[in-house]
This record gives C-alpha cells, structure tokens and sequence, in this order.
C-alpha cells in the first residue's frame, strides 16, 4: 500500500483506457457501516480511488454540501480516530486518500497518525490547510510510513510555484480549477483548460482536477485536458438522499474515454 500502490492502481485503471475519477466522500455521515458499504460500492463502480473526508468543526477549504456533512458526522461522534480504527476492520482494494485539516492530525500526534495510516491501509493524505512552507512539520513522517501527501496547486499560482509543487507532487496532482470553497458549479472556463495542460508537463504524476465538478459533462471535458477529477459535493449531496444508483451513473460515464472535440 501506499505511494506505490496509488500509482498501479492508477495505472491499471489508464490501462483499461478509463479516465481517472476519485469520488469524495464524508466519512461517518450516516455512520461507519454505511462508510464501510460506500467504500466497496465506489471500488465496484470503477473509482481509482477514494477521498475520505475527515469531519472538522472548521472546513475552510469545504462548500456547505460538505459543511452540513461534516457536522452530521460530528453530531454523530465521528472522530479522526475511529475512523482510522474503522479502516482497519474491513478489506478493500482501492486506495483511500484521507482529507483532513492539520489539527486533528496534531491532537492524534504527527508521528502516531503516519503509523496508524500505514497500519489500516491508508494510502494518501490530503491537507489543504498545510502550504509548501509549513509542511516539514509532516513529510518525514508520512515518508517513513510511505503515505503519499497529494499537494494542491491553484489557479492562483505562480509559475515558480506551480513548478515546486509539481516536482514534490506524490500519487497524484490536485488541480483545483476553481478560485474560491468547494461545491457544484455550471462551467468551466478555458483558461482551466490550459491551466490544467501546463500542469500535465510538470509533473510525472496524474492531475486531476477538482472543486466544482458536479457532472460527468464537466469531468470529461476536464479529462481530455488532464488525467481525470476529483467529485465531492454532488457526491456527497447523491448520497445524503440514498441515490446510489445516479452515483454509479455519475461514475460510469465520467470514467469512459471519448474523442476530444
């Protein structure tokens, strides 16, 4: 498992000529059997991997789909470590990418949480709130525990920075293609496209791009310019009203190659 196992099974899912599509999810809204049943639901339906969303009483990189989520799982008494001790009750074979913010991983203990991911099988970290300055305070330890930390890039970026963040990028490359919280949005504009296209040339990972996909139009006109996308709010909101099937849809048909026009 790990940085390595992201990038087979990543692999094996380009093979197959598939665009790359990692669903997000909360994990505990509903609760941990009804996170157990999503996660094989998503590995059946084709997903290359899955984003775990770790509820936190302050979001600031999460639209209100996510938000309400969240505090549904907090109401419930989801926590940082049940989740991670949850994980570890169940086999699966997709890889799962935590998203978290840095002080639940600084409550639980920087070194502890590296050890209990590699322990449960936990592939990836996503930590919005760390920027490349700040993150010594983790990369040692997720490297000793082989945990790839996925970095964000923006739209906002420089090019130097772009190209620092490209060359550390581990697993994959999150592109976000908006400015602004995550959630559904209608359009994409063309500059997104070519952003998303640099990207691609300065890294040896996959891009993907996320925040504001909320329809298989939308994420197969970004997969042409890039190697697939990140869902979350539709997803998250698909879900909340027990339509699993239309998830399946979402997927099925996002995931299929098609000509770029």
């Amino acid at each position: 498992m790990g940085k390595e196992y992201i990038a087979k099974y990543f692999k094996e899912k380009q093979i197959s000529n598939k665009n790359l599509f990692v669903p997000y999810i909360v994990a505990g809204d509903h609760g941990l059997e009804r996170l157990k049943e999503q996660i094989l639901f998503l590995e059946e339906c084709g997903v290359a991997a899955i984003e775990l969303g770790i509820p936190f009483s302050d979001p600031v990189a999460d639209g209100p789909t996510i938000q309400q989520a969240g505090l549904r799982a907090l109401q419930n008494g989801i926590s940082l470590r049940k989740i991670l001790e949850f994980l570890g009750t169940f086999e699966r074979k997709v890889p799962i990418i935590l998203m978290t913010y840095l002080n639940p991983i600084y409550v639980y203990g920087i070194d502890t949480f590296a050890k209990k991911c590699a322990e449960v099988g936990v592939d990836g970290v996503i930590i919005p709130d760390v920027p490349l300055e700040e993150e010594d305070v983790l990369v040692n330890a997720l490297e000793k525990n082989d945990i790839a930390f996925i970095r964000l890039v923006a739209l906002t970026s420089t090019e130097e920075r772009m190209k620092e963040i490209g060359s550390r990028a581990e697993g994959f490359l999150y592109a976000v293609s908006v400015t602004g919280t995550t959630g559904a949005r209608a359009t994409h504009q063309d500059r997104v496209y070519s952003y998303l296209k640099h990207l691609t040339n300065l890294t040896d990972v996959p891009v993907l791009a996320g925040f504001g996909v909320s329809n298989a139009t939308q994420a197969k006109e970004l997969s042409f310019h890039c190697d697939g996308v990140i869902v979350g709010s539709k997803i998250v909101e698909l879900f909340h009203e027990g339509r699993d099937e239309d998830v399946r849809q979402l997927i099925e048909e996002s995931i299929r190659k098609e000509k770029s026009k």
